[in-house]
């Protein structure tokens, strides 16, 4: 998302000396993406972000596929995934490829026995149930229901729950996430079209800056392993940063669905976009005014992508037997489209009342034992 945001205590300029009031140096880091072509933040540490003192268990958390070649449409139940005390635990993933995974968790308990990094990929959560607040090295945020949480690969993150009913939907995406090109200008600023615009999204508010040394353990996540590293210093010890790189919060109550008088095609609803996939946020909104219009979307062949639909809230008006925390995969190469009746039953509706997250992927996703768990595999039918 290129917007410059800062927080906390920066020098004139970048490069420089920036001095603590004992009068020795701070520590700077350049915090940055595709070499140094992307996007960057410069953050000022009380200690040096370097000190690792040991490197402790590795393990893999790679997903176990359960069908690599998958044409079949699936129906996953997801708020059948059992809550689980640990946050890195609680995460299942249920569908993947090369380019991103989707995952479903429900963890109980906050994440605060140690830390997470994510070195791989990109992280978006929804937050489906839960509210409480995102702690970083770059600043916190507070979320609730229906928040989308934009983590960039790197950052390092800790999780503090309100209680102990959570539902996330999570994206992580080894391509970098941004808002999509087309609703802004050449200067990067939301146009005037654009479904949502600079005040919709929320920046970290404040640092925790720890003077602490000590033992402080980070999950690093890298090549779908995880690598227990202990740090010599809190992680959370920064004074002050500024750039376009940083974890920020966006709620699909803040999306402004785009509407006209026939159906529009789903890239109306695009909220994010990699060079691999895009997510959409599908809203509350007024139906097509057409005098003739069919409100339920037409039948389409998802020849180049495969199509996730989360159902979040509300009435989904073109699917039979939906409920929130249901996740439909309708792969490429095949047609899908409204149940029978459901066309029917639009017709002269005014309106809908449905909240869902769609990602759709440019390569075929895998089916993990863990979505198998969890699947209806009889709902290929459905349209019989």
């Amino acid at each position: 998302m290129p917007r410059y945001h800062t927080l906390g205590k920066i020098p004139h300029k970048r490069h420089t000396q920036f001095r603590k009031p004992d009068g020795s140096l701070y520590s700077e880091q350049l915090f940055g993406t595709i070499g140094f072509d992307g996007m960057y933040s410069n953050s000022y540490h009380v200690h040096r972000p370097t000190m690792v003192k040991a490197i402790k268990k590795q393990y893999s958390v790679a997903p176990k596929i359960a069908k690599e070649n998958n044409i079949q449409s699936y129906r996953f139940k997801g708020f059948q995934v059992a809550p689980e005390n640990d946050y890195l635990e609680s995460r299942k993933a249920v569908l993947t490829n090369s380019d991103c995974t989707i995952i479903l968790a429900a963890p109980k308990d906050s994440l605060k026995d140690y830390f997470y990094k994510n070195t791989d990929a990109d992280e978006l959560l929804f937050v489906h149930k839960g509210s409480g607040k995102l702690r970083t090295h770059l600043g916190n945020l507070d979320f609730k229901y229906g928040d989308y949480l934009l983590i960039p690969r790197g950052i390092i993150y800790q999780i503090d729950f309100d209680t102990t009913d959570n539902r996330l939907f999570i994206v992580e995406s080894r391509r970098p996430i941004y808002t999509p090109k087309r609703y802004r200008n050449w200067f990067g600023q939301h146009l005037e079209h654009s479904p949502f615009c600079e005040r919709d999204i929320r920046v970290p508010y404040e640092l925790e800056t720890n003077d602490e040394k000590g033992d402080f353990l980070i999950k690093v996540k890298k090549k779908d392993e995880i690598i227990e590293m202990v740090y010599a210093s809190h992680p959370f010890d920064v004074v002050g940063y500024d750039g376009y790189n940083y974890p920020y919060a966006f709620s699909i109550h803040d999306f402004e669905p785009i509407t006209g008088r026939i159906h529009q095609p789903p890239p109306v609803h695009q909220t994010f976009e990699t060079d691999a996939f895009v997510v959409c946020s599908f809203c509350p909104r007024l139906y097509d005014y057409h005098p003739l219009s069919i409100p339920a979307p037409y039948n389409h062949s998802n020849i180049d992508s495969d199509e996730v639909l989360y159902y979040v809230d509300g009435d989904f008006m073109s699917r039979n037997d939906i409920d929130a925390g249901h996740i439909s995969l309708h792969p490429a190469g095949i047609p899908h489209g409204p149940h029978p009746g459901a066309a029917e039953r639009s017709i002269g509706k005014k309106g809908s009342n449905e909240l869902a997250v769609m990602v759709d992927t440019f390569k075929p996703l895998m089916v993990t034992q863990e979505a198998m768990k969890i699947a209806d595999e009889d709902y290929f039918k459905s349209w019989l």
